[in-house]
């Protein structure tokens, strides 16, 4: 495995994010229309690492099956995610390429 960064650090990384973190919120799933059609469901939760300050917390995006596969209080490991900042929030999703697995 790549080594983890802290949430801190991730935030300022675009691509090629490795981050070890817990669950400690969940926002009821959403279904959100797609560019090339159809509609999946989203799910907004927060992650954070070490001391659980703002700092060290971060949006992580849940999109289909994760949304059900993992729940508030789950450890978790995210490789190769990469972030996008909207309205000054920064998120992590683990993309196509990614993978997250708890741990």
């Amino acid at each position: 495995m790549a080594e983890s960064v802290p949430i801190s650090e991730a935030k300022k990384m675009r691509s090629g994010v490795n981050v070890e973190a817990e669950i400690i919120s969940k926002t009821e799933p959403r279904t959100v229309n797609l560019k090339s059609g159809g509609t999946v469901d989203v799910c907004d939760a927060i992650i954070a690492n070490e001391d659980k300050s703002e700092e060290n917390k971060m949006k992580l995006t849940l999109w289909g099956d994760d949304i059900k596969a993992y729940d508030v209080g789950d450890n978790i490991v995210i490789e190769n995610g990469y972030t996008n900042e909207f309205k000054g929030e920064v998120s992590l999703t683990k993309g196509k390429f990614g993978t997250m697995k708890k741990i």
